[in-house]
Parts: structure tokens; C-alpha cells; sequence
């Protein structure tokens, strides 16, 4: 690597870094604004992930091709030219279906965080939708149980 290509590698490094401890810290101080930029990028990586399963579909030669410009002492390099074509494009999309999989799975999972933060920064007033599409606004937490504990108790148990 060239000296421009190590300041570019360094530059990503840190972004990512700090694009990491900002997710961190929101998830932590339960600020949903800071969970986005580790959002944006968990898309932007499931995209081009996508991309090169497609890339792979499209060109299926070009795998062939990329073993062979490995260097020639990488481990395993001959027993990967020596298996089928289709096969190998089978191998290579398998493993890239169960990575792009596990990528949605952690998608949803900050997803899930984000919207968790958002519902609990806005929990005042809920919003309680029943089957005949009539909207019932509950009463926050705190005025139900105010009005519910001035009631009168139930009259005493008088046995038969």
C-alpha cells in the first residue's frame, strides 16, 4: 500500500470508530439521533453486500478469475481452482446469503433499538387502536393511577 492509500485506509478506520462509540453512547443515553449514522451505514453495507451477490449471479466467471490473481502461496488457492465452476458459485452465494441474513438481522436489531428510544422519549399520551378502527386515547401512567387509587374500597366479605 502507498502512503495515500494507508491515509484513506486510517481516515475510514476512524470514521467508523466514532460513527461505533456515537451509536453506543445514544443507545446509552437513550438518544435516538445518535443510533442513525451507525444506522446509514449498516444499510450502505447491506447494499453493497447485495451488490456483489448480484455481481456474482450476473458474472459467474469472475470468481475463477479473482483465485486466479491471488498470490500464489495463499493457502488453499489450488484446491479452489480445482473445484467446479458451479460449485463454486453455489459455495460463494450460500456463504453470502447467510452473511447478508445475519447483517438484516443486526439491521433490525438497531432498528428495533432506535424505535425503542424514540417510544420511550414520547411515551405521554398512548394511542390504543381497536379492531373496529376507533381510536382510544389512554391517560398517562401517572393520572390513572391517581384517579385509581382515590376510589372507595370494595365493601367488606360478609360469609353466607
Amino acid at each position: 500500500m502507498d502512503d495515500a492509500n494507508m491515509c484513506i485506509a486510517i481516515a475510514i478506520s476512524l470514521l467508523m470508530i466514532l460513527i461505533c462509540a456515537m451509536a453506543t453512547y445514544g443507545a446509552y443515553k437513550r438518544r435516538a439521533a445518535w443510533i442513525v449514522p451507525f444506522f446509514c451505514y449498516q444499510i450502505f453495507d447491506f447494499a453493497l453486500s447485495a451488490l456483489v451477490a448480484i455481481t456474482v449471479l450476473v458474472y459467474p466467471n469472475s470468481i475463477q478469475e479473482y483465485i486466479r490473481q491471488l498470490p500464489p502461496n495463499f493457502p488453499y488457492k489450488e484446491d479452489a481452482m480445482s473445484v467446479n465452476s458451479t460449485c463454486l458459485v453455489l459455495v460463494v452465494l450460500l456463504f453470502i446469503s447467510i452473511l447478508l441474513a445475519f447483517k438484516g438481522y443486526l439491521i433490525s436489531c438497531v432498528w428495533n433499538c432506535y424505535r425503542y428510544i424514540n417510544g420511550r422519549n414520547n411515551s405521554d399520551v398512548l394511542v390504543y387502536v381497536t379492531s373496529n378502527d376507533s381510536t382510544v386515547l389512554l391517560p398517562p401512567y401517572d393520572d390513572a393511577t391517581v384517579t385509581g387509587a382515590a376510589k372507595e374500597p370494595p365493601p367488606p366479605y360478609v360469609s353466607a
